[in-house]
């Protein structure tokens, strides 16, 4: 079973709920700037985006999803940690997995979560643009990330 323990696993559709629920814990741990009716609109139109990428989790001994990653091409679309687990290594580890396993060498993160942006820095991303808007024409700056490999 300790194998099985902080070891990358596929995520199944039937985990979407649990994905929801770490979005959820991460985003009202790291987003303090969205505006409630906005968290609501992201909260909705999370779930349809699971599809559309290719989603690997992290869970903890009670085989409860603690992380995850959703990658689409080049790009890591999402990396969420549930707040009681961030800054214990979760992210770190799924970063690193989509570094060395799925090639992603771009991602976007808000402008405001100065620790997201710090944390991405850190691993060697670099600001290539800077967009005023999110991908919704919503009021949140962008900074869109690169690595060189």
């Amino acid at each position: 079973m300790d194998a099985f323990l902080n070891t990358i696993h596929k995520v199944h559709t039937n985990e979407y709920k649990d994905l929801l629920l770490v979005w959820e814990s991460a985003v009202k741990a790291t987003h303090d700037f969205l505006k409630p009716e906005d968290f609501i609109f992201y909260k909705e139109l999370i779930p349809n985006f699971f599809e559309q990428v290719t989603l690997h989790c992290i869970k903890n001994e009670n085989l409860q999803i603690t992380g995850f990653i959703g990658t689409h091409e080049e790009n890591l679309e999402m990396l969420f940690v549930t707040a009681d687990e961030i800054g214990k290594g979760i992210g770190k580890k799924l970063l690193l997995y989509a570094l060395e396993n799925l090639n992603i060498t771009k991602v976007d993160v808000n402008k405001d979560n100065l620790k997201a942006a710090a944390f991405y820095k850190h691993f060697g991303f670099e600001i290539k643009s800077v967009s005023d808007l999110d991908g919704f024409g919503k009021p949140y700056p962008i900074l869109h990330l690169e690595i060189k490999k």
